[in-house]
């Protein structure tokens, strides 16, 4: 199982925060490889919600079913796979202060094994800095520019 543990501050209100993190349709715009994220039912938001993800690693898709296992407004946001690649994901929410939010993400993920999750976690192993890197920053200014226009 791979392991990434990740911490940034957004100049934004916990609640702007926490509120664009859980809305589905932004995740493909601010998450790294994420390609598709949608609701799978009635139900696109809180704990149980169901979502049909796609994840582009380098020359490979790779496809998720995620359900929301933990959920706590403007605190934490947890999701797991229930079919696909086995990832598992815990979203901390922290206000420091009215204006800045502590984001905390721990990610997890486990590759196929033999040959095939060899070969696939040389594929992933360059893409996770990157995809940390990119997803921190985008999410942040995303989130930033969000809570400024709504002030």
């Amino acid at each position: 199982m791979i392991e990434i543990h990740h911490t940034a501050v957004a100049v934004a209100p916990v609640a702007a925060t926490f509120d664009y993190v859980d809305d589905y349709r932004h995740v493909p715009s601010w998450m790294f490889g994420i390609t598709k994220f949608d609701p799978i039912g009635d139900q696109d938001r809180g704990l149980g919600a169901v979502y049909d993800a796609a994840m582009k690693v380098g020359p490979k898709t790779l496809d998720s079913v995620v359900k929301v296992t933990g959920w706590e407004r403007d605190s934490v946001i947890e999701l797991e796979s229930i079919d696909g690649l086995y990832t598992q994901s815990r979203w901390q929410f922290e206000a420091v202060g009215e204006t800045e939010t502590r984001l905390t993400v721990d990610f997890r993920y486990d590759l196929p094994g033999g040959l095939a999750g060899k070969a696939l976690g040389k594929i992933i192993e360059p893409f996770v800095a990157q995809a940390i890197r990119h997803t921190d920053a985008t999410l942040r200014r995303q989130v930033e520019q969000g809570a400024k226009h709504s002030s």
